[in-house]
């Protein structure tokens, strides 16, 4: 006979499945921290599962490293910083360790591993999801965060979407997509940044990990945001600081910024995929010069190559490059050229033979060069990871040098091949520690921007221009980036809008989009309205593909010719005030086009879909891009006072206004207290203007300072201090306008200051330091959209005309 069964054995067999699943669960957590050691401004533990360390990098900046096996080699293609001594302190008891600087507070429990971060005044900023924390899934490592009421979250460079990244998961997989969808993820690169934002406080978190990773701001479910990995260990930098601008500036501290680009650069780009013969790109410039619409740049596809092969021309179009690159010069453009990392796999084709005795291929675990098919057929590619194959492309890249280019496009560095399935098993050096496509991929397109800045540098002697496809965070220290291949739609222009704000607060500032979209031909209107929020962009070009219509200005008809030449006119009279502020790029890393999180972090109207696209231009700019189809929209005024940029009129801030809209007006106000310098309207930034800067100053109820920046826009000089700086400052309540002493040997190309007064009384005076009285000027002209044959005029409502002496004076009213 059974003996009866008791009710601890029933409890034990209920109990069973239970106990079975979690001690074969396939996740692994941290667990309980076993042993710790502290040294200086490093805490490095062992958990029952893991390696850890957490180092202070600055009072505002601590890193956080994990591993289920032991931490491996400390290296970065994004980081360049090495950690600032800080003061810290460190205690620890049986339950937690504490890290406390002047700027937060980290708790670590040790009960299990988690990691929660405190305000000095002991305000939780950001904490792990207790239970899940840090985990592994196989090789796959995801660290969980606990979604604080109201949490928004920004950033993570080129992703589409939303401005608030809440609901939304991403993928960083950099992938060659073209014709993308407004919402496809992912797309071409990757910046694993983003900035949390909840109870007015805001922290940025840097995953510095180049496997495939994925972030959760809540989608599917309710419980957490996550960010993880397909490989390597958990490593992420969090940031905090009290401004949302600061912790931009203290993410480009770790990932370097930007150097200042050549003047040329920030001028109108006229691109085509393709122009040819050379007669065809000659004939294009020329018209640009007879239609009197300002432009720098010219930019070649890939009909410029024999057979698509790099370093290579077609001698047939292009039978003497350098010849031509002189005429274009004389012009005033400058030439850039697009290259691919692919060499065809051809015998005798230099490129391919010296790849070859170089040995520079990225290759097979059997030795065997990986072969994929692009343009030219079938090709190798060289590996940018490692020193041997960047100084084989920074050879190379002399050949454009020797040609009179100045602009390197890089295209199809994701690494883009027909398939888009490159194998996984194909290894690259990483710098001395082979890695497989797993790891290198997401990092291949930014060292090959690397190695084009570096090859440029060398042999150009002067600033190239880089432009990228592809990249990973840090990639601001190298090139520009474009957005890829887009469509001539009202939403991929506004998407386009939101991919460079968001770039700029991932610490990427030069950035732009394909102005009218490239696959397709775009209406009139909205190429209209496209090349009006372009002259707004940090990088201007107009480009349209192969097959579809010619996308010049002019080829969209009179009225729309005459609107692109208005408004290209008025970027080249606003090039100061756009070259100062690429210079604030290399000193804080604060984007040139910034979204309106940047400074009005708090206001929840910013985030409603409805005015997610506006942003600021510089500091002062307030742009609001609608839809070409619209005749009245809403806006969104920010708190403060704005001044319509076209008519002076006013308008008080934190209030929403329907405004009517039309094809040859983009509405753009300026913020009070701005100071906007501006110069004579030029065809070219290689033409000198006449040598008055108009400095316009709007009154307001806050103070400002801007510092406008000159050097020669093209050497390394101002890197040895060949530069004029001068900071200019608004205060309201002492009535005064301060310019102080220049800074610098470059001496200015300006002699004379006209300043302009924008909302200032009729009746004030004006009274420089010398005790000299001016009175106010007569209005001359309002800026005007529809423009004259010469493009905007200039506002001068009331002004006053100075000579620019470099010593330190003021002007009161």
């Amino acid at each position: 006979m059974r003996k009866p069964t008791t009710i601890c054995q029933l409890l034990l067999l209920s109990l069973f499945p239970l106990l079975s699943q979690a001690q074969s669960s396939p996740v692994t957590g941290a667990g309980n921290i076993t042993a710790v050691a502290i040294k200086g401004q490093t805490v490095t533990f062992t958990t029952e599962h893991a390696q850890g360390e957490i180092t202070v990098y600055s009072p505002s900046i601590v890193r956080v490293r994990l591993d289920k096996k032991a931490l491996g080699r400390d290296f970065s293609y994004a980081v360049i910083a090495k950690p600032v001594e800080t003061k810290v302190v460190v205690t620890q008891n049986d339950q937690e360790i504490t890290i406390t600087t002047d700027s937060l507070k980290a708790e670590i429990t040790k009960k299990p591993y988690s990691i929660t971060f405190f305000t000095p005044d002991g305000k939780i900023i950001s904490q792990d999801e207790k239970g899940l924390t840090t985990s592994w899934v196989s090789e796959d490592v995801t660290t969980y965060k606990k979604m604080q009421e109201g949490e928004r979250f920004v950033g993570l460079g080129e992703k589409t979407g939303n401005l608030d990244r809440k609901g939304s998961g991403y993928t960083n997989w950099n992938t060659d997509s073209y014709g993308y969808s407004a919402s496809a993820d992912p797309i071409y690169s990757t910046i694993p940044f983003y900035i949390g934002i909840h109870h007015h406080l805001n922290y940025g978190i840097f995953l510095d990990n180049t496997y495939q990773s994925d972030f959760n701001f809540g989608a599917s479910n309710d419980r957490f945001s996550s960010f993880g990995a397909q490989g390597g260990e958990m490593n992420y930098y969090f940031i905090y600081h009290k401004r949302l601008a600061d912790i931009i500036t203290s993410y480009t501290a770790l990932t370097g910024r930007m150097h200042m680009p050549p003047l040329w650069s920030l001028g109108y780009q006229q691109n085509r995929y393709t122009y040819y013969p050379d007669t065809e790109v000659l004939r294009i410039a020329q018209t640009l010069r007879e239609k009197k619409i300002p432009a720098d740049g010219i930019t070649l596809d890939i009909h410029y190559m024999d057979q698509y092969k790099l370093f290579t021309w077609d001698k047939t179009r292009f039978p003497d490059p350098l010849a031509m690159n002189k005429k274009l010069s004389d012009m005033g453009f400058t030439t850039t050229v697009i290259v691919d990392p692919g060499i065809k796999v051809e015998k005798g084709y230099e490129a391919y033979e010296s790849g070859l005795k170089e040995n520079i291929f990225i290759k097979y675990p059997d030795s065997v060069n990986y072969s994929g098919q692009v343009w030219p057929g079938w090709v190798n590619f060289p590996d940018f990871t490692s020193e041997k194959g960047r100084a084989w492309w920074r050879n190379k890249v002399k050949f454009f040098a020797d040609n009179g280019v100045s602009g390197i496009w890089n295209d199809m560095n994701e690494i883009a091949t027909w398939g888009n399935k490159m194998p996984s098993n194909v290894l690259f050096n990483y710098d001395g520690a082979i890695a497989s496509h797993l790891q290198a991929h997401n990092i291949y397109g930014m060292q090959m921007a690397r190695s084009s800045y570096e090859g440029a540098r060398e042999s150009m002697n002067k600033r190239p221009f880089i432009l990228t496809r592809a990249g990973y965070a840090g990639l601001q220290r190298y090139t520009a980036i474009w957005t890829g291949d887009n469509r001539p739609e009202e939403e991929h222009m506004l998407l386009g809008v939101r991919l460079i704000n968001s770039l700029g607060l991932s610490g990427m500032p030069f950035a732009g989009m394909d102005i009218g979209g490239f696959i397709g031909t775009p209406s009139n209107s909205l190429f209209a309205r496209w090349i009006e929020i372009g002259a707004f962009n940090p990088y201007f070009r107009n480009h349209a593909a192969v097959n579809t219509q010619s996308s010049e200005p002019w080829t969209h008809g009179e009225e729309v010719t005459e609107i692109s030449r208005n408004y290209i006119s008025l970027r080249y009279k606003l090039m100061p005030y756009l070259y100062s502020t690429f210079f604030e790029a290399t000193q804080s890393g604060m984007p040139v086009m910034r979204s309106l999180a940047i400074d009005y972090t708090f206001d929840p109207k910013i985030y409603d879909t409805q005015f997610q696209n506006q942003y600021l231009f510089g500091k002062a700019f307030l742009v609001l891009p609608f839809e070409s189809t619209k005749e009245y929209a809403n806006a969104y005024f920010p708190k403060g006072l704005w001044y319509d940029l076209y008519t002076d009129e006013q308008q008080q801030g934190g209030m929403e206004k329907i405004l009517r809209v039309s094809m040859n007006k983009l509405p753009v106000y300026v913020k009070e207290s701005s100071i906007v310098p501006m110069q004579s309207l030029v065809q070219s930034t290689q033409i000198q203007p006449t040598d008055t800067l108009m400095i316009n100053i709007y009154k307001g109820n806050i103070s400002n300072s801007f510092v406008y920046y000159e050097d020669d826009g093209k050497s390394y000089n101002y890197e040895k201090g060949d530069s004029y700086k001068r900071t200019i400052s608004y205060d309201p309540v002492k009535r005064s306008i301060t310019f102080e002493k220049a800074e610098g040997t470059f001496t200015s190309k300006f002699n004379h200051l006209k300043l302009v007064f924008h909302g200032f009384a009729k009746g004030d005076k004006l009274n420089k330091t010398n005790d000299e009285t001016l009175s106010f000027l007569s209005a001359i002209s309002k800026f005007d959209p529809q423009g004259t044959a010469n493009g905007v005029e200039g506002t001068a409502v009331k002004t006053m005309t100075l000579n620019n002496s470099s010593g330190k004076f003021a002007v009161t009213y």
